[in-house]
């Protein structure tokens, strides 16, 4: 649990209802093991490792919330529930707030980006504390980007220095993203429905390890990663 003895609570909503048709399995992308247990449950244990969430709030399909209340109420030293999402995330990130009146500050996290670490968490949450509205982690973009027309033509090439690919923890001020989540426009993340409102988002240095497990090969590299990271641990743990 948080050790800060403000009044602010902060409750991180984890949006775990998307099929993961790229990553080809018969199943919620949430429930998909990576290193041997499901992606929901890795990104769970990184936001209870923060130290900085009281309250967890998951929101999953209706056929799938009995397998994900037996996954993540195990020694949970959070309070955890499991509410039944959308078929739109938007929808899932609306139920989770519903589910979380007390919240005074939101963070959403997708259970796809599974290996974010909890240092990354804290810093989100610190910045929050610090009296941001709304921040997101992000890296710099490494590749060249093109802007395409319907024909395929290059209609323009963004200096990629200003670039950021925004990863999760999204946090806000709870208010502030029930404001936004008010009005049913499209949006492909959180922050980009309160950028709408004409607020200021602030993007802090991001992680290679929050990256989005979305195809077969992020799982290979997730799955490898974790290898490493437990064959590291039990060497430690074995060190005399």
């Amino acid at each position: 649990m948080k050790t800060s003895h403000d009044e602010s609570r902060v409750v991180a909503l984890v949006p775990a209802a998307g099929q993961g048709v790229r990553l080809g399995e018969s199943m919620p992308k949430a429930f998909v093991p990576v290193g041997g247990s499901p992606m929901l449950t890795v990104a769970v244990d990184g936001l209870i490792a923060s130290g900085v969430v009281d309250r967890i709030v998951i929101m999953v399909p209706a056929e799938w919330r009995a397998q994900a209340e037996a996954l993540v109420h195990v020694n949970s030293r959070v309070p955890i529930s499991v509410v039944t999402g959308g078929s739109e995330r938007t929808d899932s990130v609306r139920a989770g707030l519903a589910a979380a009146p007390e919240a005074t500050h939101v963070l959403v996290h997708d259970a796809a980006r599974a290996l974010t670490p909890p240092s990354l968490i804290a810093r989100v949450v610190a910045e929050l504390r610090a009296g941001s509205r709304a921040v997101v982690p992000g890296v710099p973009v490494a590749d060249t980007i093109k802007s395409v027309d319907s024909d395929g033509e290059v209609t323009g090439t963004p200096d990629r220095s200003v670039l950021r690919a925004v990863q999760t923890p999204q946090g806000f001020r709870a208010q502030l993203l029930r404001e936004a989540y008010a009005h049913d426009v499209p949006a492909t993340d959180d922050a980009g429905l309160v950028e709408r409102l004409g607020v200021r988002v602030r993007v802090i240095p991001g992680d290679p390890l929050a990256f989005k497990i979305t195809t077969p090969l992020d799982l290979r590299l997730a799955n490898a990663l974790l290898a490493e990271r437990e064959l590291s641990e039990l060497s430690q743990a074995v060190r005399p």
